[in-house]
């Protein structure tokens, strides 16, 4: 089934229309992107049930974009009716004139033109199979706790298990002068985590799904906590990490995990711009094994980063960014494309209708390998090296190119089979090209993830999902 067009948006599509034309007489270039989404998360554990909505995802407004070829300006706002439309563009004129006066002195501007947009007249859903807001809370929530209270049974030596999801459904509409564009987009995503004591410390294990869709991701949960309620126990006999560099094969969430800081927010191009990427130095030359193919985009896979076309009216596409082993380009939005001389990739998204479009990453992922090398071939292929699986957070420096990742496992390989032993936490670090560049296998079947959000620094947060192959490097562990 298709996801349905926000009715709410049908409504003021005839007055946004008169808006922009009452803008277009004024200014060289206007937009406006019209959003209305809804968001919902959902928890139970041990001693908790919650249901909230979601802040961050829950929004419904409007932001208008002109320029006059030198400068631009932004009016965000969340109430529109014809009566308030000469009001509306009397406060996008004052900040527009506002922004062409807060240039210091002795500061140069740069002067570009919007480029010529082509006709384009869009309007598409994403799929789905289960709608969680059809299914309502209290069906969500039992499926939930018959998921703690699965995990639950496996071993009283289980402090916890919680079981969370949480949906997203929203639609935007963006208008210019040539472009009438329209998506109504749904993901859903779900974690199941849990937590055994050893001592007077505790070990946790963190499983999450998600899909662009609804609620199918409830009958994956269900099917795997038995599973991960046995790893956490396992858990309980890890032992800390011998410091060292070793031959490591990657399970795809770790793969995904070195994709996305590694080489996603290194090649993001508004840092190019700023002069805060070492990437923008490298393209045209290899940075990666020559096995590496590393893709980015709305509509490179389809996972919850997916969408039709970004907060910037540009449409969503599938970016090479590294071609087998080459940095070919990175990825931008529509004000660094400008800037920078460069055709916009479809990556200007905006945490909200209230904030700035910047250049943020989408679905981030390594290109399967053309062998059809599988795990275990890799497992064997090591003397002396570790498997890692359940990645957990990760940070970059695109500057300098360097990276460090937490991961919750490593299992210990001798003589090209697991030992069962298991060592914990693991951070990894490394210089980003080292580290890609002693690729020497990677597995077919690509897997990705869209659980987790991405901040430009520490803010501005968007849905992204990562992933790859299973991969053996050479990575330095501690």
């Amino acid at each position: 089934m298709k996801v349905k067009e926000s009715e709410f948006i049908k409504r003021k599509k005839p007055i946004l229309k008169k808006l922009l034309e009452m803008l277009s007489g004024q200014y060289a270039y206007v937009s406006i992107l019209a959003t209305d989404s809804k968001a919902k998360n959902y928890m139970v554990s041990r001693r908790n049930t919650a249901i909230s909505e979601d802040g961050l995802l829950t929004a419904r407004g409007f932001v208008a974009k002109v320029s006059d070829g030198t400068h631009y300006a932004e009016y965000s706002f969340n109430r529109l009716s014809e009566d308030q439309l000469e009001e509306i563009c009397g406060k996008i004129a004052r900040t527009a004139a506002l922004s062409k006066s807060v240039v210091p002195d002795g500061i140069g501007e740069n002067e570009y033109s919007f480029p010529e947009e082509e006709a384009v007249v869009f309007t598409d859903s994403m799929e789905y199979e289960i709608d969680p807001e059809e299914m309502g809370d209290d069906v969500i929530l039992n499926r939930l706790t018959a998921v703690r209270d699965k995990g639950l049974a496996v071993s009283d030596k289980l402090l916890d298990c919680s079981a969370r999801c949480g949906y997203q459904k929203y639609t935007k509409l963006f208008l210019s002068r040539q472009k009438e564009l329209e998506q109504s987009v749904m993901w859903m995503t779900g974690s199941i985590s849990l937590a055994a004591p050893r001592g007077d410390e505790i070990k946790d294990y963190f499983k999450g799904y998600s899909n662009l869709g609804g609620a199918e991701v409830l009958g994956q949960m269900e099917h795997d906590v038995e599973e991960c309620a046995h790893v956490t126990l396992e858990l309980l006999e890890s032992e800390p990490m011998v410091p060292g560099e070793y031959d490591c094969v990657c399970a795809p969430d770790v793969t995904g995990m070195i994709v996305h800081e590694a080489f996603g927010h290194g090649v993001e191009m508004d840092m190019f711009v700023k002069k805060r990427a070492q990437a923008q130095e490298y393209v045209g030359k290899y940075v990666a094994s020559e096995l590496v193919t590393m893709h980015d985009g709305a509509m490179a896979a389809s996972e919850t980063a997916s969408y039709f076309f970004d907060d910037e009216g540009t449409m969503a596409k599938d970016t090479i960014v590294i071609e087998k082993g080459i940095l070919k380009q990175g990825i931008s939005d529509l004000q660094s494309a400008l800037a920078l001389g460069t055709k916009p990739t479809g990556n200007g998204r905006r945490e909200s209708y209230k904030r700035k479009a910047y250049t943020r990453m989408t679905n981030t992922y390594f290109e399967g390998g053309s062998q059809k090398t599988s795990a275990e071939e890799m497992i064997a292929s090591i003397s002396h090296g570790f498997l890692l699986e359940n990645a957990n957070s990760g940070m970059e420096d695109p500057k300098n190119w360097g990276i460090q990742c937490m991961v919750n496992i490593a299992r210990e390989i001798r003589d090209g089979k697991l030992t069962g032993r298991i060592f914990s936490p693991v951070v990894l670090t490394g210089y980003v090209p080292d580290l890609l560049k002693s690729i020497s296998m990677m597995s077919e079947n690509v897997v990705l993830g869209g659980g987790g959000f991405c901040g430009k620094g520490y803010k501005e947060w968007v849905k992204v999902s990562d992933g790859g192959p299973y991969i053996k490097a050479r990575i330095r562990l501690g």
